[in-house]
């Protein structure tokens, strides 16, 4: 009277498998942020690091506080830079505080 046939229902699936459900694309989505993100903006920041480190006389530097000066001393062991911003007024700099490090035979970059 009440009888209804009986459906094999299929297996649950193991919600341990390292394969199923959300690991794949997770994987996917992981990969994606490191080689569109994460791996060129460190490698700029190594760009960067190295420009700053190798700063020497002559050059042309562009402070975090926007000032554009000329590289007057500079010392592998020392951290300061003393750069003059206009004639007779030099300023001791940090080096980890330039943004932009100009040589002396690179062209002025476009704003465009």
């Amino acid at each position: 009277m009440f009888s209804t046939p009986a459906f094999a229902q299929a297996a649950a699936a193991n919600p341990l498998d390292p394969l199923g459900g959300l690991m794949i694309p997770m994987l996917a989505m992981l990969a994606i942020f490191y080689f569109f993100l994460i791996r060129p903006q460190s490698q700029r920041a190594k760009q960067h690091r190295d420009r700053v480190s190798a700063v020497r006389r002559g050059d042309t530097v562009v402070t975090a506080g926007g000032m554009i000066g000329k590289v007057l001393k500079s010392s592998d062991t020392s951290d300061e830079i003393e750069v003059e911003l206009a004639e007779n007024f030099r300023v001791r700099i940090v080096k980890s505080t330039l943004l932009d490090v100009r040589s002396k035979s690179e062209p002025v970059k476009d704003a465009t």
